[in-house]
This record gives C-alpha cells, sequence and structure tokens, in this order.
C-alpha cells in the first residue's frame, strides 16, 4: 500500500466480516492472520448456527463473535455481520482458509483510489473444480454484457467496501450463497464505481457446504437473478426478438409451401409480445426496487 493510500485510510476504521459455518478449524490461523494487519481494527465472526466450536474457537482468538441460533444462509451472515461493524469499511472473507489476510492493503488500497467496492478476483486455476470454473466464467461473461463493464469474478466472497453504501442494499440481498452476485450488481445498478484486484487462494479447509444438485439449480437461479437485477430488457428483447424471429421464419415457410397463416405463427408472435411485455414490467419493478433503496 502506498503511504498516500495509507493516509487517506487511516482516518477511517476497518471491520473484517467472516461469515462461518462449522468453520473451526479455519478460523484460528486465520484471525491471528488478520489481527497482524495493522490496518484492520475489528474483526466479525457471524457463526451461522453451527453444531462445531467455531463461536468459541473465533472468541479465544480475539474476534467478536455474532452467533444465529439455526443456519439462516451465508448471505444472512453477511447482513449480521455488516449490522454489527462498527468500521466506516467492511471487509467480507470466507471462513474457510481459502483467503489471505495479506491481500487486504492491496484490496484498501484499490479503494483508496476512489472506488466504492473492491472484489477480489481470483486467478485462473483457482476454483475448485472444472464445473465451478466454467460456471463462474458464463457468470462473469453474462454480467458484463448486462453491465457493459468487465467483471472478471462475479461470485468472489472477498471484498472491500464502504459500509454506508453497502448498507443501503441490505434489503436486497438474499440469505442464501448469491449475495457477492447481488451485491455486485446492485453497486453496477446504482452507478458506484467497482473495481476487481487480481488474489490467490489457498485450498479451502474441511468439506465444502456446497452440494451438486442444489449448486447446479443455484446456477440457474443466479443467472435469472443477474438478468432482473440489472436490466431485465436485456434479456427480455433478445429472447421475445428469437421467438419473433421464429414465428416470422415458420410463416415465411408455410406461406410459401401452403399459402396460409397457421396457429403456430400466430402462437409465437404472440408469445414474443408477452416476453416482451413482462420484461418491461420487470424494468419498472427493477427500477422501483432500487429507488426505494436509495
Amino acid at each position: 500500500m502506498s503511504e498516500k493510500s495509507r493516509d487517506k485510510l487511516m482516518v477511517h476504521s476497518v471491520s473484517v466480516v467472516i461469515p462461518a459455518k462449522n468453520e473451526s478449524g479455519a478460523l484460528q490461523p486465520l484471525i491471528h492472520g488478520l489481527k497482524r494487519i495493522s490496518v484492520v481494527n475489528e474483526i466479525i465472526v457471524v457463526d451461522d448456527g453451527s453444531t462445531d466450536d467455531t463461536a468459541q474457537v473465533s472468541a479465544e482468538a480475539g474476534a467478536i463473535v455474532v452467533k444465529h441460533p439455526y443456519s439462516k444462509g451465508n448471505g444472512a451472515a453477511i447482513k449480521s455481520g455488516a449490522r454489527a461493524a462498527t468500521g466506516d469499511i467492511l471487509v467480507f472473507m470466507d471462513g474457510d482458509g481459502q483467503h489471505r489476510a495479506e491481500d487486504i492493503p492491496r484490496l484498501l488500497a484499490k479503494l483508496a483510489e476512489g472506488f466504492d467496492l473492491v472484489v477480489g478476483a481470483r486467478q485462473s486455476g483457482a476454483q475448485a473444480s472444472l464445473g465451478r470454473s466454467l460456471a463462474n466464467k458464463i457468470y462473469n461473461y453474462l454480467a458484463s454484457y448486462m453491465t457493459g463493464h468487465m467483471v472478471k469474478d462475479l461470485t468472489s466472497g472477498f471484498r472491500v467496501v464502504w459500509r454506508t453504501k453497502f448498507i443501503e442494499f441490505l434489503n436486497l440481498l438474499p440469505n442464501g450463497f448469491s449475495y457477492p452476485t447481488t451485491s455486485t450488481m446492485a453497486f453496477f445498478r446504482a452507478g458506484y464505481s467497482v473495481a476487481y484486484h487480481p488474489i490467490d487462494v489457498r485450498q479451502r479447509v474441511g468439506i465444502s457446504h456446497i452440494k451438486p444438485l442444489q449448486d447446479g439449480i443455484r446456477f440457474l437461479l443466479i443467472i435469472f437473478k443477474i438478468g432482473t437485477l440489472y436490466s431485465p430488457l436485456k434479456i427480455f428483447v433478445p429472447l421475445a426478438f428469437l421467438v419473433f424471429s421464429i414465428g416470422l421464419s415458420y410463416y415465411g415457410y408455410t406461406y410459401f409451401t401452403e399459402n396460409r397463416f397457421t396457429n403456430m405463427s400466430a402462437l409465437m408472435f404472440t408469445t414474443s409480445l408477452i416476453i416482451f411485455m413482462v420484461g418491461l414490467v420487470s424494468e419498472q419493478i427493477t427500477s422501483l426496487m432500487y429507488r426505494k433503496s436509495e
């Protein structure tokens, strides 16, 4: 971190928020590493209904512990941590040992350049599996298309953000695992500045909580959420045009071969109109949703 960036951040306090569920094996070294980072003022571990000694290990290591009486989800833990934090800047990290405490100063330095949100972008080959790596590439491509900006890692859980701006979108964040997607798209939609900084990640400690079937369903939901959170018309208009084109092509075929207009063509034209109208209504609802947040 440069001296100029350090001086700019010294007037602000930094809170690290770590959502954790049964992560007792990774939390102690992570918290000890965070305590060695001079710019970190507060460490909050949100125990999301753990059945192991996550809360005890965190408290003994020197973190503030916020406990959920039962598991509410990763996003709910993030929201609880953000509400409990007292720092001007929030640093979100996973509790499984993948993220490195020493990367925090570099992310903070990027924030000091004038950005509102800085995301730690995982480098190629850092994904846990080929399937998840491919899914994240699709997320990033679709998000880049929707926003018109290069999105390097949409789903990374390692990020730093100004607390006052993050709090604006708490009502939009889901309680599940897709909070990174939602928060990133919300910042783009609100016109805030988003940056990415490359990071390396370690192999996680313990067993992943992600299940293949549920993760696949979550993949489809995130794809839908990316579209509806930013600009639904960018999804619905191309889809409506595709259906209309199919209907028009089929009408051309039946007109020249049978000299008639078929019910199938009428159905395709009507369907394309309905899809467009749904997109238009979704666009208005999205605008109202963000206006309410502001």
